[in-house]
């Protein structure tokens, strides 16, 4: 269509209420709507009955649709429809491919919009309670890709600065290399006892985390039953959770309150509580 313009929206990392009030809007006018996987379904609602819902999200082990895949399917749904909304998890420019998406869509003439999302990589740890910044721990961040394009002839990570040059690490999509991650740390002088926290779920009601050290978090994650989706957080920040853990206190509060009002849920909220 003529005035056609697609939105390329973040939808945040899975608590609907950190989705940003213009992503909510473009919501609200869309036609159609392209979501990935991580997309709290709950954020759906947001949109029109009428707007076409279409799932193209990538499950565990690449299952699914393919980039250039969704990279078409935009180009066609923008001239089908004047109004398409391309929700992502997260913030689409955050290893969340919004880059290639909006190249693909430019390529072809087609208006777009960016509209940025809450980064898995700093709310997620904040729910966790660990800043990823802390005046006198931790000055600096890095957020890394815990899984690289196989097909490349070799890693782009500058293992050897990130190790000793950056306090705080933040890691997405890594649960799988967890060896890995940990022996490129190490090996580039990062310490085995550096402290790790690795967030499962994180900010929905069935978050999980699991704390322990560079040397053995693969095994504390096996463990632990820890798969993806998950944020790993490497350094010495991940100690403030001791006192700062306020997501976990918050479900504690409500299945108490839960229980007194005799709720028939409280059970089942406790339950993901770890």
């Amino acid at each position: 269509m003529k005035n056609a313009r697609v939105y390329l929206v973040g939808a945040g990392p899975g608590d609907p209420g950190l989705l940003t009030l213009k992503g909510r809007d473009c919501l609200a006018m869309a036609d159609c709507v392209i979501y990935d996987y991580l997309v709290n379904p709950e954020i759906l609602d947001h949109a029109p009955p009428y707007a076409e819902l279409i799932d193209v999200g990538k499950r565990g082990g690449g299952a699914g649709w393919k980039q250039e895949e969704i990279n078409r399917l935009l180009v066609t749904k923008a001239r089908e429809y004047e109004s398409v909304v391309r929700l992502k998890g997260g913030d689409p420019f955050i290893f969340g491919r919004g880059g290639e998406e909006a190249d693909a869509l430019a390529a072809e003439g087609i208006a777009l919009e960016i509209v940025p999302g809450v980064s898995a990589g700093t709310s997620v740890p904040a729910y966790a309670g660990i800043p990823v910044t802390h005046r006198g721990v931790s000055s600096s961040v890095a957020f890394v890709t815990g899984h690289e394009d196989p097909s490349k002839p070799q890693s782009s990570i500058r293992w050897e600065h990130l190790a000793r040059g950056v306090d705080t690490i933040v890691f997405f999509m890594g649960v799988s290399h967890l060896r890995e991650i940990a022996a490129k740390l190490v090996a580039h002088g990062r310490a085995a006892d550096d402290k790790v926290a690795i967030v499962q779920w994180g900010t929905y009601d069935r978050q999980k985390v699991c704390i322990s050290t560079l040397g053995k978090m693969a095994a504390h994650a096996e463990r632990d039953c820890i798969s993806s989706p998950a944020i790993i957080v490497v350094g010495p920040v991940v100690g403030l959770r001791e006192r700062l853990a306020w997501f976990e206190e918050k479900m504690t509060a409500e299945y108490t309150e839960a229980k007194t009002l005799n709720a028939g849920n409280a059970d089942v909220v406790f339950s993901r509580l770890r």
